[in-house]
């Protein structure tokens, strides 16, 4: 009996832990109804979720190395541009040439990254800032720190125009492509942390390396999937936001690595690590974005918003860092 009652109790935490970020869905939903009536109609929400699908599929990524317990993939913003400007550069191929090229781009760096951070053991937020910089120098220096456009680069093969139309292309209705995607993304990462041998592996790197390794985990093999992973979504948000944006270019991406974080970290994903899912990553997104939508209404300008960011992720992290000292995980 007293198993059973402890079992219903780590359930109910359980259960808390992952509706907790919902909550707070809900109660930024019911703030956003007071401060304008505009804010619950169906094309605010509508207009509210399509701004955030790209913030989604990055923050899947990035949420495998989180969970790893290496924080974060710093080199997310160059590897979205990266991968959108050589896809452009591709298309006088043809529209599939181009697109497995900004996949291709992406894994590439992914791999020298889980190199580096998994087998070599380099600190994960040095090393992915220091390939950032140096992705950001190679764009700069082969393109002349010039834009590349899609028309122009597809020519007449027509496969500029499809490479532009690929953000805005509409499965079922108002159902666009990166909904889709993201939705994919999202099914996808919760299935592999929850039912593959990966993600079991993962949540014991991330909650407990020691143990992980006297188990025989092969954790460079497993740190280095993480950012794998956390390349592969970058690579195809950024081939996504150079389709919407109809330019490829260096700065294509900025930014996304902090929201991405913020949204991961506001999702219950803990930067120790081996705690969190996929499901709280996706309310995360949904709060960032329903925050920046009230703020809109409210006529905040985008400094301001920048400002507000700041200031919910460092009160997430100190609660989250206090919580990890408690349990006694002073890596917080």
């Amino acid at each position: 009996m007293p198993e059973r009652t402890g079992y219903s109790a780590r359930s109910l935490s359980g259960l808390f832990h992952r509706a907790g970020i919902f909550g707070a869905v809900a109660l930024i939903l019911a703030i956003g109804a007071l401060v304008s009536p505009k804010f619950l109609t169906a094309g605010n929400l509508l207009n509210t979720v399509d701004s955030v699908m790209l913030l989604g599929i990055v923050a899947v990524g990035v949420a495998f190395v989180t969970y790893s317990g290496h924080y974060a993939d710093l080199s997310v913003p160059t590897i979205m541009a990266f991968s959108g400007v050589m896809a452009v550069e591709m298309l006088r191929f043809g529209f599939v040439p181009a697109l497995l090229a900004g996949l291709a781009t992406g894994l590439g760096i992914g791999l020298i990254n889980a190199l580096m951070v998994g087998r070599l053991r380099v600190n994960p937020i040095i090393w992915t800032l220091a390939m950032s910089y140096l992705t950001m120098g190679v764009m700069r220096w082969l393109w002349s720190n010039q834009q590349i456009y899609p028309d122009v680069k597809g020519g007449d093969t027509g496969a500029g125009r499809l490479f532009t139309e690929l953000y805005r292309h509409e499965v079922f209705g108002r159902i666009t492509l990166p909904m889709v995607v993201l939705a994919l993304f999202v099914v996808t990462g919760h299935y592999v942390l929850t039912r593959t041998a990966f993600g079991q592996q993962l949540k014991l790197v991330g909650s407990n390396p020691s143990m992980a390794a006297m188990t025989g985990v092969r954790m460079p093999r497993t740190v280095g999937l993480a950012f794998v992973l956390s390349a592969l979504a970058a690579s195809a948000g950024g081939i996504l936001i150079t389709s919407l944006s109809k330019v490829g270019a260096y700065y294509n991406g900025e930014g996304y690595d902090f929201d991405a974080v913020t949204a991961v970290v506001l999702g219950g994903v803990t930067l120790t690590g081996g705690r969190g899912s996929m499901l709280g990553v996706l309310g995360g997104v949904l709060m960032l974005g329903l925050m920046s939508n009230i703020l809109t209404l409210l006529g905040v300008d985008t400094f301001a918003q920048r400002i507000v960011k700041g200031a919910v992720f460092l009160a997430v992290v100190s609660v989250s860092s206090l919580l990890a000292r408690r349990m006694g995980r002073d890596d917080a």
